[in-house]
């Protein structure tokens, strides 16, 4: 009853119109749900809410590229140019802030270990969000959706994104460093035509239906969209305002599934994907996952010199690392946390976390975009989630 209380309190006091979140400790499992699915009119939060979970994509996108990796069809060490020759031949600026043109020869290809590690040469940081470099401003002129909250109607068509991506030299060397977010929509580019079939249907095959995901994807069906809950931003001020209504952006199919923050979801989905890693990659006695590669993947895959402070945030790389495609704890953070947790978040207000340990699992999903770091639902909860010092 602790979360219920908590949930409550926050929509009580006006921080967000809903919630509904969920804390697993081995078979124990605590559901809380509070307050509405919008502001006005979007009548009671439901286990089954729908909610947009942006950057939580990109572990679920890494797992499907991982069904690939253990059944050949995309070995880690591969030139990406195999699937992508678009790619094939590229040009890195000579300093990730200076113009266009001045560029030498990428040293080596980028390969799909690079893309699930998040270390392709190109990506979001903290400087390029709040002071546009060439290379930015470019990105967002060809709208590949590089930087800034997904607009998921946006993009154009994987191919076309494809090609006005490599119209751009990369930002740093494959493999230097670690950036955010652009390795995730490559991959999800790669993992279609290494598949021959579109990336939603991959997901479908090889993640979501042996997990029994059936609200995940990357769009809400009409039938569905009176369980899907209005998304709204924080102002400066505290105040909340419209960033996608329910008939919005994921009302239809997108031309561009993103790999790196296109999906919705539901907690009992979320949950399963959990478990499933939990468990070593199997799913009510089907092996979903080779149990070596999601050991792989839970676990901090970068080296020291990969981790420039500022690639995200101030300070991100003092207590976190990056698997394949998930963040991974290095230190027991503020909330308690210990070194070892693995899990994610979604910039438009939702949240988990997972502590392999103790399998003490954690799930919040809210429908207001705010920093995490400072929004205190998400500070509450996090410290009420902790695991238990062993």
């Amino acid at each position: 009853m602790q979360q219920q209380q908590a949930l409550s309190d926050h929509v009580a006091r006006g921080e967000l119109p809903g919630a509904v979140a969920a804390i697993a400790r081995g078979d124990d499992l605590e559901v809380a749900i509070a307050g509405t699915r919008a502001l006005r009119g979007g009548g009671a939060m439901t286990r089954d809410t729908i909610f947009r979970i942006s950057s939580m994509t990109k572990p679920i996108v890494a797992a499907a590229a991982l069904a690939l990796v253990g059944d050949g069809t995309l070995p880690l060490d591969a030139p990406v140019e195999r699937w992508l020759p678009e790619l094939a031949s590229r040009r890195v600026l000579r300093s990730p802030d200076g113009p266009l043109d001045d560029t030498a020869p990428a040293r080596r290809a980028i390969t799909v270990r690079d893309l699930l590690t998040y270390t392709a040469g190109f990506g979001m940081s903290w400087s390029a969000w709040t002071t546009p470099t060439p290379v930015v401003t470019a990105a967002e002129q060809r709208a590949l959706g590089a930087f800034g909250p997904p607009h998921p109607q946006a993009p154009p068509p994987p191919d076309v994104w494809l090609r006005r991506f490599a119209e751009l030299p990369l930002m740093v060397q494959p493999g230097e460093r670690w950036q955010y977010h652009t390795s995730g929509e490559l991959l999800g580019v790669v993992l279609a035509r290494a598949a021959t079939r579109p990336l939603d249907d991959v997901l479908r095959e090889r993640i979501l239906e042996p997990l029994g995901m059936r609200d995940t994807g990357f769009h809400v069906p009409a039938a569905s969209l009176p369980r899907f809950a209005t998304s709204y931003q924080v102002s400066p001020a505290g105040s909340l305002e419209l960033y996608d209504d329910v008939g919005g952006d994921w009302a239809a199919p997108p031309a561009f599934p993103s790999g790196g923050g296109g999906l919705v979801s539901t907690l009992d989905d979320l949950l399963a994907f959990a478990r499933m890693l939990v468990a070593g990659g199997r799913h009510a006695g089907t092996r979903v996952l080779p149990a070596a590669l999601v050991a792989d993947m839970t676990r901090d895959q970068l080296a020291p010199a990969q981790k420039l402070d500022g690639s995200l945030a101030p300070g991100f790389f003092a207590a976190h690392g990056w698997g394949y495609g998930v963040c991974v704890h290095t230190a027991r953070d503020d909330a308690g946390w210990p070194a070892g947790t693995y899990g994610w978040d979604g910039g438009l207000g939702t949240s988990w976390r997972t502590d392999p340990a103790t399998g003490t699992i954690a799930v919040l999903l809210t429908q207001a975009m705010a920093y995490p770091d400072t929004w205190p639902v998400y500070r509450q909860f996090w410290a009420s989630a902790a695991p238990a010092p062993a």
